[in-house]
């Protein structure tokens, strides 16, 4: 069974890495573009086409899968089904066609829940006590194919996105592998999906970023976790800003926004408060908050926010 194979992030790499370790022909990659990254722009492939270069694969990273151009290269590839693992593209309707087996996409949610581009974070930051990996057929809706298989997980207290994500990555790529088993045995069943269940996980953006104290110290919390790779939760201190990207529920209570330890960064919220674990100050970079309060030494009863 010839596979194409269509990722691009980290979170893709273990399925592209289980194809190849368990012997199945990839005949092709399509990725995104190179992107410039860090201080310097340097332009960086992404995580999947790094993968794909080392195995020796060849590598396609088309603008869109629209044009003749593209069809035609995978056409190229001859693939008998296509394997799709947070590619960030929607695939057009001759695509969906052209393999003798469909199109199957590893999806980071118990679907038909948090349908989208950020169902990772958004679990989290919406406080849900489990998550999981959906195996499912394309279909040209966003997240409305056929469900397949799934792999259920339950989301650690103080667990980041970064964390979850990694974990399910891993369980993506022993799903798809067990979804390809069923597929070449004949034991493969379809499900269709309760669209009245449906729920839209959103690409995240930095307006999500503001932290508001004035909530409850879990709903502060699951948004630090939430947002822990990008764009990471942000407030200002002293003047300047700066962001969160991990945090812990603690004991006390105040006027919210108010530093009520700061030895421990301990910060009042509508109900409760948290403690602030690893920080960015404004120019600077990511540390423990033990660390940043040495440099910038912090009072009780000082306001974040303002």
């Amino acid at each position: 069974m010839r596979i194409v194979f269509m990722g691009t992030p980290e979170f893709s790499v273990p399925c592209l890495q289980a194809l190849l370790d368990r012997g199945y022909p990839v005949t092709g990659v399509f990725t995104r573009a190179d992107k410039p990254k860090g201080r310097g722009y340097k332009l960086t492939p992404p995580p999947v086409k790094e993968l794909a270069l080392k195995a020796g694969l060849p590598v396609f990273q088309p603008q869109t899968l629209k044009s003749g151009e593209s069809l035609e290269a995978l056409k190229s590839c001859a693939p008998d089904l296509i394997v799709v693992v947070a590619y960030s593209r929607m695939l057009p309707k001759a695509v969906l066609e052209l393999p003798k087996f469909g199109c199957i996409n590893v999806h980071a949610s118990l679907l038909p829940k948090y349908r989208g581009a950020g169902p990772i974070q958004w679990s989290i930051i919406n406080g849900e006590q489990e998550t999981g990996v959906t195996t499912m057929y394309m279909a040209e809706g966003m997240d409305t194919g056929d469900m397949l298989e799934k792999a259920v997980t339950p989301i650690g207290g103080d667990e980041t996105a970064d964390g979850l994500q990694s974990r399910l990555a891993e369980m993506g790529a022993d799903l798809l592998v067990k979804t390809l088993e069923k597929l070449e045995s004949g034991a493969l069943t379809r499900e269709k999906q309760d669209d009245s269940l449906a729920t839209y996980a959103p690409m995240l953006s930095k307006d999500l970023s503001e932290l508001d104290f004035a909530k409850d110290a879990q709903t502060v919390h699951n948004l630090i976790r939430g947002l822990s790779s990008w764009p990471a939760a942000q407030t200002r201190y002293q003047g300047k800003r700066l962001k969160i990207y991990q945090s812990r529920l603690a004991p006390g209570s105040g006027e919210p926004g108010v530093i009520l330890d700061p030895k421990r960064f301990v910060v009042a919220c509508g109900s409760g408060a948290v403690e602030l674990l690893s920080v960015q100050g404004e120019g600077g970079k990511r540390m423990a908050a033990a660390d940043f309060l040495r440099g910038r030494p912090a009072q009780a009863g000082e306001k974040l926010g303002v």
